[in-house]
């Protein structure tokens, strides 16, 4: 490798450390504060650099919050359809919830920033567009899974009810007062095993 080569990518790897810091800033930040109520000032004292420093890597806070969003998504998907080649259909969707709940329990500032954000958020058009396209994203995964299982109904309906009851579940007791992060992850679980008996009550 030339001396060249080294340091274009030595200049790329810092670039998309500097990308990561912002990101992880712009996440701790949003999920603090409603979207509309977040400066980059603020991410960027979080991040230790320079105001101007955000907007070399992201031109708006709107497109900065969606690319936060997204990085975690698309890891989650990626887990999700993980699970789908890899489990027996009798365990898949047991699994999938498992692995949904797990995930947002190992992300609660990613979590927290989605909450204040579908309460409060207001993104620009071309934003909201790819956020749009990320949870239709996330429908089709879902869709994969009752496809997979059998299930006899309207899959795409069933997406949707699937997506918001499983953050329903996190809502309502991520913070369970009074039970260690093992037992409210075990509570979460089994209020999730109660979506499974109902949806495969209609699986062949």
């Amino acid at each position: 490798m030339t001396r060249k080569n080294t340091l274009s990518r030595f200049k790329e790897n810092e670039r998309e450390a500097r990308r990561t810091l912002i990101m992880d800033s712009a996440e701790k930040v949003f999920s603090n504060s409603p979207f509309d109520r977040v400066s980059m000032r603020e991410i960027a004292d979080d991040a230790g650099i320079a105001t101007s420093s955000i907007y070399t890597y992201f031109p708006n806070q709107d497109t900065l919050f969606v690319e936060a969003t997204l990085r975690n998504t698309n890891a989650l998907i990626d887990e999700l359809n993980s699970i789908i080649e890899s489990s027996a259909d009798e365990h898949l969707l047991e699994r999938s919830i498992n692995t949904f709940i797990e995930f947002i329990s190992k992300h609660d500032s990613y979590f927290r920033m989605m909450v204040l954000f579908m309460t409060r958020g207001n993104l620009n058009p071309e934003a909201l567009a790819k956020l749009n396209e990320m949870v239709r994203r996330g429908l089709d995964v879902f869709e994969s899974i009752f496809s997979k299982i059998g299930y006899k109904g309207d899959i795409r309906m069933l997406a949707h009810f699937f997506f918001a009851s499983l953050n329903g579940i996190l809502v309502t007791y991520r913070k369970l007062p009074g039970r260690s992060e093992d037992q409210v992850l075990a509570h979460m679980e089994e209020v999730g095993r109660v979506m499974v008996d109902l949806i495969l009550a209609k699986c062949e």
